[in-house]
């Protein structure tokens, strides 16, 4: 069943309210309706603290493998396609090495060649101290309490961009025209956006809550990793513990907790 995205956001703003990460409140939307949502914790919903992502580049070798990735987040978040760099609607992408770790390139002129050369998958880095929630006016983007995510309530954000002046990832695209001519195919489960918000990867957390894993997770065939990054048992502690790692710009204390792994 289709909703429209005040209804859709009404639920996910009762389900933050309530402290927990995963709701049926999301799982009812295309189930039952709005009329009948309890607003209870699904069972299957994914447990975490604190999620994070380790994306492990030597597993990403062709375009193909980076655009499965980039297709499945945007198909189901009904991210448009407009082909125009000043008017892009971006929540995963690609971007060269040196505007990906500037301050790395600065650190370290003698890095491999071959990773130089190397494109990286970017998106919103969901960070422990995201200055995008301290600039925000309406507080339409905020951190949610239960798992860290930083969430985009896009019904109350009013375009000022404050929020994409304080990114320091260039992680949030505005929409300046309608974006809903440009989804070549519309997801009926996922609230279409409109002209004058702004938007950004949320972490699938419509997903984690019916205990699914990010869909770029998912689609990548084990080259990203997602986790709890509280919990040292988890999947992403383990991988972070064994390889060595990198994050954006960490000099900036934002502390990201998407990680790049450059090796063994």
């Amino acid at each position: 069943m289709a909703i429209n995205r005040r209804d859709f956001l009404k639920i996910a703003g009762i389900t933050t309210l309530a402290g927990i990460g995963g709701a049926v409140g999301v799982n009812l939307i295309t189930n039952k309706g709005i009329e009948a949502a309890q607003y209870l914790e699904d069972p299957k919903s994914l447990k975490g603290k604190r999620w994070g992502i380790a994306i492990d580049i030597s597993k990403f070798n062709t375009p193909e493998s980076y655009q499965k990735v980039i297709d499945a987040c945007h198909t189901i978040h009904n991210v448009p396609l407009i082909n125009n760099p000043k008017e892009e609607i971006k929540w995963i992408w690609t971007e060269s090495y040196e505007h990906t770790f500037s301050s790395h390139e600065y650190a370290n002129p003698y890095i491999k060649e071959a990773l130089k050369k190397k494109p990286f998958l970017v998106l919103c880095n969901h960070c422990d101290n995201p200055p995008c929630v301290r600039v925000c006016p309406t507080k339409a983007t905020f951190k949610r309490k239960s798992d860290g995510i930083v969430m985009m309530d896009m019904h109350r954000c009013i375009g000022c961009r404050f929020c994409m002046a304080g990114c320091p990832y260039g992680a949030r695209s505005f929409n300046w025209r309608d974006p809903r001519p440009y989804i070549k195919k519309q997801n009926p489960e996922f609230p279409t956006r409109m002209k004058g918000v702004v938007e950004k990867c949320t972490l699938c957390y419509e997903r984690i809550a019916i205990g699914l894993k990010p869909a770029c997770v998912e689609a990548s065939n084990g080259a990203m990793v997602f986790g709890d990054l509280n919990d040292p048992n988890s999947d992403i502690r383990k991988v972070l513990a064994s390889n060595y790692s990198i994050r954006r710009k960490p000099e900036l204390g934002t502390t990201p907790c998407v990680f790049y792994i450059i090796g063994g």
